[in-house]
This record gives C-alpha cells, sequence and structure tokens, in this order.
C-alpha cells in the first residue's frame, strides 16, 4: 500500500508505495482509508518536539474510510482508559508510535470505529477526530459550556480553535476570536463570529478591558508571555482552558486577579472515546461542517507540511488517499 512515513528527525514524511498492507488481530477491523487530516501535533513530531518518539512511523491521527460499505471515521487515539477525568498512562494519539492514518489501510479495534455522519463528505469527516474532539472536551467536559456565555477563542484558524468556535456558535455563545491575522478574524467574523482581535497588536486586551468585555470561558493553546493578558479578561468565575503550549511557559500571572475572580484555569487534552461519541451527536444535531483550508495528495507531501509549519491556513489541511 500507500503510506508516508517518517524516517528521520527534522525533514516531512517521504510516500513508501509499498508499505506493507496491516493485518489486522483478530480483534481488528481493516480500514479502508480515502481521507485523513493533518494536525499540528504531526509538524512537531517531525521537528523531535514530542516525547518518545519511535522512527519509522506512518503519521496522521485522524480518517475517514470504509469497512467495506460501511463508511466510517476513526476515534483518532487508543488507550484512554476508565477515568472521564484524565487519559491513562497507555493512552497514545494514532501516528506516533503506533501506525497512523496517512495510508491506505490502518487496522483499529472495533471500539474505535464510528459511522460517519451521513452529512458530510468523506473529507470533511476526516477533520473531525482531533481537532473536534479537542474542542469538545475542552469547552463541554472541561469548561462546562453553557448557552449564556461569552466565550473568546484565542488563535482561530488552527483546526482546534476553529472547531471550538463553531461549536461555541452551535451552542448559542456570544462567541468572540482573537487572531494575528485580520483576514482570519473576518472569516471568523462570517461564520458568526461577534468581534475579533488582532494579539500582534500591543496591548489589545486594553481596548477590550476598555469596552467593559470580560469572557466567562476562554480556550487557548499559546501559553506564553501572552497567557497573562487573558487573566485580565477573564470574567468573574470565568474558566480558562489550556490544551497547548505553542509560545511557550505561562509567565507573570497575577494570582491575585486569579483568586479574587474566583477564576478556573483547566488543562484539556484530547478526550475519551464517549466524548467522540458525543461529539458526533452535537455536529449531526447542528449540521456543523468542518472548514477544508486545502486539499492534498502523495505528490504534494511537503508543500502540506509547510502549509502546517507555517500556519497560515484557516481550517484544515487535508490528504485525499485514493
Amino acid at each position: 500500500m500507500k503510506a508516508l512515513v517518517l524516517h528521520h528527525l527534522n525533514e516531512f514524511p517521504s510516500l513508501d508505495e509499498n508499505y506493507a498492507n496491516p493485518v489486522p488481530e483478530k480483534d481488528e477491523l481493516l480500514v479502508k482509508l480515502t481521507y485523513a487530516a493533518l494536525n499540528r501535533r504531526d509538524y512537531w513530531i517531525t521537528q523531535g518536539q514530542y516525547p518518545n518518539i519511535k522512527l519509522p512511523v506512518i503519521m496522521g491521527s485522524d480518517g475517514c474510510g470504509y469497512i467495506g460499505d460501511r463508511r466510517v471515521l476513526l476515534y483518532p487515539a487508543i488507550g484512554w482508559g476508565s477515568n472521564k477525568r484524565h487519559q491513562a498512562d497507555s493512552f497514545q494519539p494514532l501516528g506516533m508510535p503506533k501506525n497512523g492514518t496517512l495510508a491506505e489501510y490502518i487496522a483499529v479495534q472495533p471500539s474505535y470505529v464510528y459511522d460517519a455522519p451521513d452529512y458530510l463528505t468523506d473529507a470533511e469527516a476526516a477533520c473531525i477526530g482531533m481537532a473536534g474532539l479537542t474542542a469538545f472536551r475542552a469547552l463541554f467536559s472541561r469548561a462546562e459550556l453553557r448557552g449564556e456565555d461569552r466565550v473568546l477563542i484565542n488563535g482561530v484558524g488552527g483546526g482546534v480553535a476553529l472547531m471550538a468556535c463553531q461549536l461555541a456558535l452551535a451552542a448559542g455563545c456570544e462567541v468572540h476570536v482573537t487572531s494575528g491575522s485580520d483576514e482570519k478574524i473576518d472569516l471568523a467574523l462570517k461564520l458568526g463570529a461577534i468581534a475579533g482581535y488582532n494579539y500582534k497588536k500591543e496591548n489589545w486586551h486594553k481596548s477590550v478591558i476598555k469596552e467593559g468585555i470580560h469572557f466567562d470561558v476562554i480556550v487557548d493553546s499559546a501559553g506564553g508571555p501572552g497567557f497573562s493578558n487573558l487573566i485580565k479578561i477573564a470574567a468573574p468565575g470565568g474558566r480558562i482552558v489550556t490544551y497547548g503550549g505553542t509560545h511557550g511557559a505561562l509567565q507573570n500571572l497575577n494570582t491575585q486577579i486569579i483568586f479574587w475572580r474566583q477564576l478556573s484555569i483547566l488543562g484539556s487534552t484530547m478526550g475519551s472515546p464517549t466524548e467522540f461519541k458525543e461529539l458526533l451527536h452535537f455536529i449531526s444535531k447542528y449540521q456543523i461542517r468542518p472548514i477544508i483550508d486545502r486539499l492534498y495528495h502523495w505528490d504534494t507531501t511537503d508543500q502540506a507540511f509547510e502549509a502546517l509549519r507555517d500556519s497560515h491556513q484557516f481550517g484544515k489541511i487535508v490528504f485525499s488517499l485514493q
């Protein structure tokens, strides 16, 4: 079969046209994949910025495909465990160390296979996995989102942040966004966001405070020095959920604001199979369509990973595996 295999760090995966087909174990199903989506995690793995990297490996966590005539999508990990509050030590996303979805076939356990929502195309369904699950858990399981909440999605444009924006809008929330790109802010406004702020503008948060705006829920993946500004614009009783740290460690947090406003800072990583099932029900109920930035193919692998590296996309980077 064809597969995108990462052999060495600090380079992108390469096409292997004769990779051995997976042989399902007795409790596994063989899925013929048609589309797979990239996540920021895939780029960090190629750069060695991820723990316990084992090579070579077929990359990719998200995929849509077929088991006979049944159209399916995959839970993007294995081994969550029985505790709904956090993942087990055995938890690992697909695509490293276990082979992932950037291939023509994958063998998976039946409990990780779900019917794809019938209103979505194969390419759209392939986008749901990691981004949708991460956004859903962050908003609903961790922040306990309510329809009356005012929500800030930090760094809209990437897969998780954009899906979080769509989910919060569907839940009836007043949604605001930030981005370093005015173009991405404009696109988010067209989706239904109320307002947007360019975080590259110095002291952007002060204009928010000046307008008397504070947020019940803030979703962030950047961390770093800018996180302290999020504390300042959180409403009393606010919940700030972080699912990443692309800008590094948190700095200069004002604990007086945190305790006086009764703020909660919540960590979140992906989600359980139960939450994945709940996510699929939610997006089907509200007919949410993941946004695709661009489709790529076997012969445009480098361009896809360059796009992932540069973070210019608005929506998901998707591979056609046909």
